[in-house]
């Protein structure tokens, strides 16, 4: 059953052509200068099976909610993945959404000029020539939709991940009601997003989570819901919606 994304109405960037991919548990709404949907269902068939395989090879890769240890022969999508886990000390699977993302985008922005965003469940890329708003979606919190975070173009793209422990289908062992993490590597943002998000039960553990995202190399700003309570730090710009 395809779950419906209703948010994704509120995503359309002007200029450019959007469409959806799906393929097994990868859902991907992808805006960029034309229609490349033909060649990003083979990207995405061609990341999966990478994974697949590894995982297939290495029993307990996608059960583990622990780092696992590097492997200099697995393939590049794993090792990111690896890597990430590691940064943000949770399972390597905490991180897959958002190196598929960066797979995609990276393999579309390296054949075609302009924008481009591909988003997979709130894991998002971004290749970005003017500002562009993301709205936070944090489930029942009066805040979700009301606050965003405004990015600027820099010197490479930009990757934006939102975590929750009370919306959605993916693990968590926390109560954030979104945990959002921007950087330049959208698999790590995606794992330490997960990972601050299992540290989050009541609004007392904002600081604690801001705290911990401060401490990974890599990440360059967060913002925090929990309830009626917002915290943030970084290379940022929190605006209201």
């Amino acid at each position: 059953m395809v779950q419906v994304r209703s948010y994704r109405t509120l995503m359309r960037r002007k200029g450019l052509v959007s469409f959806t991919v799906r393929h097994k548990e990868t859902d991907l709404f992808i805006q960029a200068p034309g229609d490349f949907s033909r060649q990003v269902s083979a990207w995405v068939v061609e990341a999966r099976g990478a994974i697949e395989e590894y995982a297939r090879l290495h029993p307990g890769f996608i059960e583990s909610y622990v780092p696992l240890p590097t492997d200099p022969l697995a393939p590049a999508i794993v090792k990111k993945m690896l890597k990430a886990g590691d940064a943000a000390g949770v399972g390597p699977m905490a991180a897959v959404a958002g190196a598929i993302s960066e797979y995609v985008g990276s393999r579309i922005a390296s054949v075609c000029q302009g924008e481009v965003m591909v988003e997979n469940g709130g894991d998002t890329f971004l290749r970005i020539l003017s500002p562009v708003t993301v709205s936070i979606y944090a489930g029942k919190s009066p805040l979700s939709g009301k606050v965003g975070v405004r990015l600027t173009p820099g010197k490479g793209p930009v990757s934006v991940c939102t975590s929750s422990g009370t919306l959605g289908h993916s693990r968590s062992f926390g109560q954030a009601d979104a945990v959002t993490v921007t950087g330049s590597d959208c698999a790590l943002s995606d794992a330490a997003a997960t990972s601050a998000a299992n540290l989050i039960q009541s609004r007392r553990d904002i600081a604690r989570a801001l705290e911990f995202l401060q401490g990974i190399k890599g990440v360059s700003g967060a913002v925090v819901i929990k309830a009626d309570a917002i915290g943030a730090f970084g290379d940022l710009e929190l605006v209201p919606l």
